[in-house]
């Protein structure tokens, strides 16, 4: 099958580094990764064989490196979904906040300024702790012991919350002309800026390796544990 038949959910799971074309290319493989790299491409006016030909190359130099999440073990995936992003995450957006407000208090005059950024990253905070509290606390020890049809809710809701996760980063987007720095910004602008595209990055990759290996794993084994 040719890559551009196969989902961008599967190509990212398969392909390591294939989440920085994707985001090279603003394809969304997180939330959006049940639709084929052809479909996607030319839904966005890409070209999907120049992206193919990226993403095999890629996985060339993946087997000579031998990185490979989708083969890992669930509670070794686990540990690494909480150190790389859920402790991220707490440390991103108190200071992304802190940031955007400092932004808005002195810049909030000019027709560029991201105003509301500020209190819609508070919300962002909020409700992707609550989101994560409840993975490290439900859902990844159920995981962790086996997976099974009692997982199945928790993944179902955890599924749906990266739904809206997706749609904030939208919202994210929309309040910041797609993150892109006006001119003769300020130096806070700037870390700003550069914070949120690390931060927008990292939590899509962040859904990816729940929803496309933790989640799709689990979901895969359950029969065999029920």
């Amino acid at each position: 099958m040719s890559m551009t038949d196969q989902s961008l959910g599967e190509l990212a799971r398969r392909i390591p580094g294939a989440t920085r074309v994707f985001h090279d290319y603003q394809l969304d493989f997180c939330c959006g990764g049940k639709q084929s790299l052809g479909e996607a491409a030319q839904a966005a006016g890409l070209d999907a064989r120049a992206i193919e030909t990226r993403l095999l190359s890629l996985q060339a130099q993946a087997r000579r490196d031998g990185a490979d999440w989708s083969a890992a073990d669930a509670v070794d995936l686990i540990a690494h979904i909480i150190a790389r992003y859920h402790e991220v995450h707490r440390q991103q957006l108190p200071e992304l906040i802190r940031l955007a407000r400092r932004v808005e208090q002195v810049h909030g005059d000019r027709a560029d300024c991201p105003r509301g950024l500020a209190d819609h990253l508070a919300v962002m905070h909020q409700e992707l702790e609550s989101h994560m509290q409840k993975e490290e606390q439900i859902l990844f020890p159920l995981l962790a012991r086996a997976p099974g049809r009692l997982a199945s809710g928790p993944i179902a809701v955890m599924r749906m919350e990266h739904d809206e996760h997706g749609q904030a980063l939208q919202q994210l987007g929309a309040l910041t002309d797609d993150i892109t720095l006006p001119r003769a910004a300020c130096n806070t602008w700037r870390a700003l800026y550069l914070g949120l595209r690390t931060f927008r990055e990292d939590l899509m990759e962040h859904i990816h390796l729940e929803n496309n290996i933790l989640f799709d794993n689990a979901e895969q084994a359950a029969p065999a544990h029920a």
